[in-house]
Parts: structure tokens; C-alpha cells; sequence
């Protein structure tokens, strides 16, 4: 698998915007698209990449990114799986680093970010849980049991069961 640094990627989405063999994809969920994204880079989300692989036919090269990296490269595995044929290029950092070194992006949303829904979410599950644990029954306890697994699984494998879940509700639409 191919890796590219945020500055490359930068220099390659100006000099190739316009050239129809190379596609630049995000594939974040649509709320986190348009949260923010960067220009000229079209959304795919990871688990629609199945709906579009028609569109990748005639491609040289196709671009990935996403948040952070983990799911660009999840995204480039399943388009090898697929039978893409076009070069798969992972852009290392995702849009994380593509923020912290100050380039530009689109933001179309003034909603919280899908990160801070997922913490005030495990922080109110947790709290509930031990309230209900110390007021009502102690098998409560295995709520915030349950929310600290799936932030220690989200830490250690980049995917987040509640962020996906959080970017399904109708006000992330």
C-alpha cells in the first residue's frame, strides 16, 4: 500500500484537480464531510465503496483519506478486495494532520463535532450507569463497563461503533 504525506497530497490535488484519471476520495461519513473536507476531494463513505466501483473504472490513481488514516487504509483493502485496478494511495494523517498543518478546508455545518457527540455520549452513558448502580442495582454497573470497552476498542483500532452511530441521527444529516 502506498503512503503519502498531507504536503504531497496537497501538491498533488492542485497540479491533478483537473485530470480525469486521478480521483481524490474521502471516505469519512457524510456528517463528518460536511463537517469539514478539503476541496476538490469528492465523499465516499467507507461502507458505500461497494455502490461506486464503477466509478474508479478508467482511473490511474485514486487518492484515500479520512479523518485520521485508519479508515483510508480499511478503504484501500476493501477496494483491493474489490478488484480496483487504478494505484491506491493512502494520504497518512488524514484530514487530522491536513488541520493541524494549517491548510485550508470547506466546513458547510455549525453542529458539534461527531469526537465531542461521542464524548458527551460515553461521559452521560457512564455517569447514568453508576448512578443507577449506586441508587438502583448493581448490574447497572455494566453500562459504563460497556462505554469504556468501546472507547478502549475505538483507541486501539480508530474505529468508533457510537461515531457511526452518532452520524446516522437526523441532526448530523
Amino acid at each position: 500500500m502506498k503512503h503519502i504525506s498531507i504536503n504531497t497530497f496537497k501538491e498533488v490535488i492542485e497540479s491533478e484537480a483537473s485530470n480525469k484519471t486521478v480521483d481524490f476520495i474521502n471516505v469519512c461519513t457524510p456528517a463528518e464531510y460536511k463537517e469539514r473536507h478539503i476541496k476538490n476531494v469528492r465523499n465516499v463513505p467507507l461502507d458505500t465503496l461497494q455502490n461506486h466501483l464503477e466509478e474508479f473504472n478508467g482511473k490511474k490513481t485514486v487518492y484515500v483519506h479520512c479523518r485520521s488514516g485508519n479508515r483510508g487504509r480499511q478503504a484501500i483493502e476493501t477496494l483491493q478486495k474489490l478488484g480496483v485496478t487504478a494505484e491506491l494511495v493512502n494520504v497518512e494523517g488524514g484530514m487530522l494532520a491536513w488541520q493541524e498543518a494549517g491548510l485550508e478546508t470547506d466546513s458547510h455545518t455549525s453542529r458539534l463535532p461527531i469526537l465531542r457527540q461521542v464524548f458527551i455520549g460515553a461521559g452521560s452513558l457512564t455517569l447514568l450507569g453508576l448512578i443507577l448502580t449506586y441508587f438502583v442495582n448493581d448490574t447497572f454497573l455494566l453500562i459504563p463497563l460497556f462505554v469504556s470497552l468501546g472507547l478502549l476498542l475505538s483507541g486501539l483500532t480508530g474505529w468508533c461503533g457510537m461515531a457511526l452511530l452518532l452520524a446516522k441521527m437526523p441532526w448530523n444529516k
